[in-house]
């Protein structure tokens, strides 16, 4: 179906792309992977128009084709869903399928004919989703499906997956690799670009890894396993469990009571929640993306105010402090969005390196001037100690790819905590190498005696580095269960919205939630002892 032949991408400082070949047949599912920096969404940009090849030739379906932006793209039969959903939430199904479409009813769109033609999509690939929903009345894992058929809908033959199982519980992957397959047995052919390797494995046909900008080999499924990947991706082999010792939590040094948050719209997004959180333990926070574990973590930096409720810091009362006074107490902070919150994208590396610790003796004269050589250094430490890719530390941070500004912040973040680090999805679109040693990191700052409230949505991730796990739904921590008495099943069930059937939890601030926080952490303690 597709054939890219010696692509070649060149940008300022780096060459993206070196001569890549790649291809996908008919009714096959591609795997594409790689490290950050490795090329991956150059190509695929290229693919679907974004970018332009400076040398190579796309083929078709045996024709040679100019794809010179995503309109081209889309009447060729190829399609990309992104890793964050292009929808208007406040829109229907149908109405965002329609839109940018062609009506003959002028300005006003034919949801009509888009529904009845969306239940026909829906029943081919069993895509089940209500035509006439609004988009913000659905979990993610439809809303993705709401996505893949925008592309089916305009006659996607080939399907671009970017980091698709990113957002989703284990059960919301588990459907969408059952659609993944009856989109190939229709002769669809989809690309899946993932950090996953045992999804990879289990969904893809053959699975091809990027090196450095160059196509270092494509395997079968049959031949493909973690460690054969990783070693293709890094160059050597990577460690998939971390080496934890025994949790020895000691004295409480953040504790949450009734806190609870409003949004703008009069939502509560965090409703009652009340936990502690010890110093030398991970806390690991599970739930689906949008269930208000991103707006918990930014109301205990102080990014948004509490509408009830009070938080505590190593025994100082800091609800309604600011985040810069947050952050002088010892409260390190790594937020959802690396763009928007984590970063200012026209300040330089160094710049953004600093921007927690301006004030600092360490960085500046009297507070007057910056010590620009003191600066530079401690950038190219941090750059050279995370290998974050960039021609330079005075390139705008905006020019990094989403991987590599991430390892900027957490590289910001973890040096210069010194009691709590609430770190949210701190391993999002890194790559296998850079997972490990974030995660060695984070270790590393438990054993100091730091505490960690770790959220994320990778549910391998939470239960091998948690010490205690809270799995937060519609605004409410369900359950808080012992780390070596969490699974996979049971944690996905709960960030699904089903109680587990031990029942020794019940709503937020209610007696039997302290109760259970109070159990976990004796748990926790026997543990140790014994």
């Amino acid at each position: 179906m597709l054939e890219m032949c010696r692509i070649t991408k060149r940008f300022p400082g780096v060459l993206a792309n070196d001569r890549v070949d790649f291809n996908v047949n008919e009714g096959e599912i591609h795997a594409l992977v790689g490290e950050n920096g490795a090329g991956k969404t150059t190509l695929m940009n290229i693919l679907y128009g974004l970018y332009q090849a400076d040398e190579g030739s796309i083929f078709f379906r045996g024709e040679k084709v100019e794809i010179t932006n995503p309109r081209e793209a889309i009447k060729l039969g190829i399609g990309m869903v992104h890793q964050h959903f292009m929808l208007v939430r406040r829109f229907s199904v149908a109405e965002n399928v329609a839109l940018g479409l062609k009506s003959s009813r002028g300005v006003l769109l034919e949801t009509e004919l888009v529904s009845q033609r969306l239940c026909e999509l829906s029943t081919q690939y069993g895509l089940h989703v209500d035509p006439a929903t609004p988009i913000w009345q659905l979990p993610v894992g439809i809303q993705q499906r709401v996505e893949i058929l925008k592309a089916l809908y305009r006659g996607a033959e080939l399907l671009v997956l970017d980091e698709p199982t990113a957002v989703l519980t284990p059960q919301e992957t588990e459907g969408l690799f059952a659609v993944l397959r009856s989109l190939t047995e229709n002769g669809n052919s989809v690309i899946f670009i993932s950090h996953k390797l045992a999804e990879v494995i289990e969904i893809s046909d053959r699975v091809t890894v990027l090196r450095s900008g160059k196509a270092v080999g494509t395997v079968d499924r049959s031949e493909a396993d973690p460690a054969l990947l990783a070693r293709m991706m890094v160059g050597r082999d990577v460690a998939f469990s971390v080496d934890k010792t025994p949790c020895a939590a000691s004295d409480t040094v953040l504790r949450v009571r009734g806190l609870s948050y409003r949004d703008e719209r009069g939502h509560t997004a965090v409703k009652d929640v009340s936990f502690d959180l010890q110093c030398g333990e991970i806390l690991g926070i599970a739930g689906v993306v949008g269930n208000g574990q991103v707006e918990l973590a930014d109301a205990l930096a102080g990014l948004r105010p509490k509408t009830a409720g009070r938080v505590h810091l190593d025994g100082r009362d800091i609800t309604d402090v600011a985040p810069a006074a947050v952050s002088r107490e010892g409260l390190a902070y790594v937020p959802a969005d690396r763009r928007e919150s984590g970063s200012i994208g026209a300040f330089t590396l160094s710049e953004n390196a600093i921007l927690k610790s301006h004030n600092s003796p360490r960085f500046t004269r009297s507070g007057l001037a910056f010590r620009s050589r003191i600066i530079d250094s401690y950038t190219r430490d941090l750059v050279t100690e995370y290998d974050i890719r960039t021609p330079g530390i005075g390139v705008e941070a905006r020019t990094l790819s989403g991987g590599n500004l991430q390892k900027l912040i957490v590289a910001r973040e973890v040096s210069c905590c010194t009691k709590v680090l609430i770190a949210v999805h701190p391993t999002r679109g890194l790559d296998l190498a850079t997972i490990e040693f974030v995660h060695g990191q984070l270790l590393e700052l438990r054993e100091r005696g730091l505490a960690i409230l770790l959220v994320s949505t990778e549910l391998d991730e939470l239960l091998s580095l948690s010490d205690r796990i809270a799995v937060m739904y519609e605004g409410e921590f369900l359950e808080i269960l012992p780390g070596d008495r969490a699974s996979r099943e049971r944690v996905g069930m709960l960030m699904a919205g089903l109680r587990s059937d031990a029942g020794t939890s019940s709503r937020p601030g209610s007696r039997n939630a302290v109760r259970a926080d109070r159990e976990a952490r004796k748990e926790s303690t026997r543990c140790v002892s014994d």
